[in-house]
């Protein structure tokens, strides 16, 4: 009942830290951000030191990210500066331009991203933990005729690339200068996940080595696709676009998705996105295979229960027959001040196929208050499953107050995961981490 209480809570009064909301400062100006906090990880206390500057000036943006973390006889935690990675992370993010600009770089932590309508990749996210941050890049340009999107997960180790290219045909004629019809959109792409374990099917741990052997490798995971996407209306209130996708799973399965994107704007106070998708599914094939579990789901070798084994690629091969199902999502936006973003999909011969995420933030620039959460679970099973947290589910939630505009005094709540590691160091597995943090934050923000 308690876990229950608080998803609510998060999920009634809470933005996405996954960023999917995250604003970044205006142009020319900066925020310096700094604080000091008590933090229980798995019960245990920590006194946590973080630093996060970001700046902007003209359509360049850095943002920094320094997090120690200390237990109680003073001692840095271990997993804060364990791989190269952690050092890298540091660096939050740098990028040029913002999403659907015509030239967008980012480089650093990559949160809820997508390539086109999301049927093979959809809100990924490559640092699902704190104690394994990555650092990755997204490189999207739009040429007007054609274009592409591109992301790289992470540069320590081998990760997923991936690569959308698209052309509006139509542009090329005179039909082009037609403004619904010149926006017919075609695209190909290709995603392949290169990291070792990700082709891994069958295996097993050895408690005698204490490493994983594996007896069924794919090898890397490829994805090729492609979609096509009819505009209906084009106006400055209303946005209306049909669209269709193919993807297929090398070696394994495949499907079509059918659906339509609306996004209403202009209406002074309320700004209004929605996405409904129809998907047939054939065996052995999972829509939006890259979600922003992936990399909890790539490969998990339990070293406490005899050898428990589980992957997103043996995940396919126990689906032997078709499962088509619907996919929702809607978003709103209230004056820039309250956001709040939901998406649900269930598949119609699989119960335990549902995969929900909620994401919402109000924060008033010049209210006192600050609330925001974020939640995700996947495989759920019913209504009773939604709430409950455990190792299907992500949840973050932050309630602040702001004595003086300078400083913030919140408490923040993480339900994430740590990394289990075999004698190696290699990750077999992740486990959920409990994190309670208060936090005092301050604010500083500047011009130049």
């Amino acid at each position: 009942m308690k876990k229950i209480v608080v998803l609510l809570f998060a999920v009634l009064f809470s933005l996405d830290t996954f960023a999917q909301f995250n604003q970044y400062p205006k142009q020319d100006e900066g925020h310096l951000t700094g604080g000091l906090g008590l933090m229980w990880i798995d019960g245990k206390p920590h006194y946590r030191f973080s630093f996060r500057p970001e700046i902007s000036f003209a359509n360049f943006g850095v943002g920094l990210d320094l997090n120690l973390d200390f237990d109680s006889d003073g001692k840095l935690r271990k997993e804060n500066f364990n791989e190269t990675s952690d050092y890298l992370s540091l660096i939050r993010y740098a990028r040029y331009g913002v999403k659907n600009d015509p030239v967008y770089v980012k480089v650093g932590a990559l949160d809820y991203h997508t390539l086109g309508h999301g049927s093979i990749m959809y809100l990924y996210n490559n640092s699902p933990s704190f104690d394994t941050r990555k650092i990755g890049m997204v490189l999207d340009i739009d040429f007007g005729q054609f274009g592409f999107e591109s992301i790289y997960s992470q540069f320590a180790e081998a990760g997923i690339l991936g690569l959308r290219g698209y052309v509006r045909p139509l542009q090329f004629t005179e039909l082009g200068m037609i403004p619904v019809i010149g926006g017919v959109e075609v695209g190909a792409t290709v995603v392949s996940d290169l990291h070792e374990n990700a082709g891994v099917v069958r295996g097993f741990y050895n408690p005698i080595t204490k490493k994983f052997e594996t007896t069924q490798d794919e090898g890397s995971m490829t994805i090729i696709g492609f979609d096509i996407g009819f505009p209906l209306v084009r106006t400055d209130i209303l946005d209306l676009t049909l669209y269709a996708d193919y993807a297929k799973i090398l070696n394994f399965g495949s499907g079509v998705a059918t659906g339509i994107k609306a996004e209403l704007s202009g209406l002074g106070l309320v700004s209004l996105f929605a996405k409904l998708e129809r998907r047939f599914n054939n065996k052995q094939y999972i829509p939006s295979y890259f979600n922003s579990f992936y990399e909890i789901e790539r490969f998990k070798a339990d070293s406490t229960s005899g050898g428990a084994f589980s992957s997103k690629a043996a995940q396919l091969t126990n689906l032997t027959e078709t499962a088509n199902g619907f996919y929702g999502e809607l978003g709103v936006d209230v004056l820039g001040l309250f956001n709040i973003i939901g998406s649900y999909q269930r598949l119609d011969k699989y119960p335990t196929s549902g995969i929900l995420h909620l994401g919402t933030e109000i924060a008033p620039e010049e209210a006192p208050f600050v609330a925001r959460a974020g939640y995700d679970k996947i495989n759920i099973k019913d209504e009773v499953d939604l709430f409950k947290l455990d190792d299907r589910s992500y949840l973050f939630f932050e309630l602040g107050y702001k004595p003086y505009p300078f400083m913030l005094v919140s408490l923040v709540y993480h339900w994430t995961f740590t990394p289990v590691r075999d004698a190696d160091d290699n990750i077999l597995e992740y486990e959920p981490q409990k994190r309670i943090e208060p936090r005092i934050s301050f604010i500083y923000p500047f011009s130049f």
